[in-house]
């Protein structure tokens, strides 16, 4: 059970060091990882608020997080580059559907950025699917809520 904590709480700050970055950053964060460039839509790939920066504060920390737990540091980095990958696709959806950056889908949101590293950890810590349900819904679960707290204490800027 306490693996599950450990890969919950890596998940968690793997999709919260981006917002993090930007807020310690600031306007330097925003080097955009689609280079501001459109999909043969005429949609933004990503959007401007999918950042370098973002992406090398969640393996970084991620990363650091994993030592700290007593793991190896590649186990934060799959977690981190599974959980980016799995909001890069959200929002490669959402830009699709025509929504803004940063706008909110519920689930879109939180499925991907949870299931992605659940899966990709699945076979080095011998998880379980009732495993992967309990982490995925614990995630979505806690993103929800505290996406608001976030917004209230000015780290985000909306309340989603």
């Amino acid at each position: 059970m306490i693996v599950l904590l450990h890969l919950f709480l890596m998940i968690v700050i793997a999709n919260g060091a981006p917002i993090m970055a930007r807020k310690v950053l600031g306007e330097s964060a925003t080097i955009s990882i689609d280079g501001n460039r459109v999909f043969f839509d005429e949609r933004p790939i990503f959007g401007a608020s999918k950042t370098w920066w973002g992406l090398i504060a969640s393996v970084v920390l991620t990363g650091l997080f994993s030592l700290l737990l007593g793991y190896e540091v590649f186990i934060g980095v799959y977690v981190a580059l599974a959980a980016m990958l799995g909001d890069l696709m959200s929002s490669f959806i959402k830009r699709r559907l025509d929504m803004p950056p940063s706008s909110m889908a519920p689930l879109l949101d939180q499925i991907p950025e949870s299931l992605f590293p659940i899966l990709l950890m699945k076979p080095y810590f011998d998880l379980h699917a009732q495993d992967i349900v309990l982490v995925v819904t614990s995630f979505i679960i806690f993103e929800l809520l505290l996406s608001k707290w976030l917004f209230q204490i000015g780290l985000r800027k909306r309340p989603y």
